[in-house]
């Protein structure tokens, strides 16, 4: 079973104006994103999300990923 901490954290940019909105990606427990484990098209879903912090975007939190 792969235990890595890339895959039982995320972190989450919220939408700061439309609710239920934002972004979310694999990520270490300390919020770290391996970049050069995302597609090209999430690596600039990312890049764009860190440039929007605290205009569209909230400050980005690390959650725990609940598997069901």
């Amino acid at each position: 079973m792969d235990t890595s901490s890339s895959n039982q954290f995320r972190l989450c940019f919220r939408a700061l104006f439309e609710h239920g909105r934002g972004f979310a990606f694999p990520c270490a427990a300390d919020g770290t994103v391996n970049l050069d484990g995302l597609t090209e098209r999430s690596r600039l879903n990312y890049l764009y999300a860190r440039a929007m912090v605290g205009r569209e975007l909230d400050h980005p939190a690390v959650e725990p990923v609940v598997l069901q």
